[in-house]
């Protein structure tokens, strides 16, 4: 029962997570320590169908919660308290360091440390890269905003397993962070809901596909070459504290 709990609570601060423009929620489950088993989850489903249903359901369970109350006031915190907020999660992702730090303990080469610099430099570029200011409109919903709306979902998910990158800055820097975050809190109030049921369940199926599509591409990494990847998410990770502050 304990176990249960604790899964949901997880699953609820991997919501937040996500939420959070520059907060990565790959970082934050490596931190609490399934990030690995989300892997197994998504790309051996058939291996241990009832376990990893149980996996999926309480977790999805948090994320859920956690998405639906905090599109609501995520705004709030994040104006009233930003420091207080971003705090907590940057206190989450230092506390995950020490098992990544393991990982690749005894492993130092050049090229180790060269993919740890690319990585960390490709995310401190992204962080002064300047966010549009400029919003799109879901008001219209036709077949070119559908592809568009699953090519979000898709990229924004990829962004979300892999650790150190927010797929929610990544929605912000293409303009379409505001209007998803709007429809959710549409949805949670009951407005427009079929419109609106039709645009979270496209972007959905976008991030449904690219949360398996990354998920294997990262278990390969980790099978052939599981010191450099980690080296490479350290990269992620560290930069991805710098940028939270800047």
């Amino acid at each position: 029962m304990i176990d249960n709990l604790l899964l949901i609570l997880k699953g609820f601060i991997l919501g937040i997570a996500n939420v959070i423009p520059g907060v990565s929620g790959g970082t934050l489950a490596i931190s609490l320590g399934i990030y690995e088993r989300i892997l197994n989850v998504i790309n051996h489903f058939r291996k241990n169908i009832k376990e990893n249903i149980k996996f999926i359901l309480l977790l999805g369970l948090g994320l859920v919660l956690a998405i639906g109350l905090f599109s609501n006031i995520i705004g709030y915190t994040l104006e009233h308290y930003p420091f207080a907020t971003i705090l907590f999660f940057i206190g989450f992702i230092i506390g995950g360091l020490p098992i990544l730090f393991k990982k690749v303990k005894g492993n130092i080469k050049i090229s180790n440390i060269f993919i740890f610099l690319v990585t960390f430099s490709l995310v401190m570029l992204m962080t002064f890269v300047n966010v549009s200011s400029k919003s799109a409109s879901l008001s219209n919903i036709n077949i070119s905003l559908l592809l568009i709306l699953f090519g979000c979902g898709f990229i924004a998910a990829a962004t979300m397993i892999l650790p150190g990158i927010s797929g929610s800055f990544i929605l912000m820097l293409i303009g379409y962070y505001e209007p998803i975050i709007n429809t959710i809190r549409d949805v949670t109030k009951f407005n427009d809901l079929f419109n609106n049921l039709i645009i979270l369940g496209v972007f959905g199926i976008g991030v449904l596909t690219g949360i398996i599509a990354m998920s294997r591409f990262i278990e390969w990494l980790l099978n052939r070459y599981e010191v450099k990847t980690y080296y490479g998410i350290l990269g992620f990770i560290i930069a991805s504290i710098i940028s939270i502050f800047v």
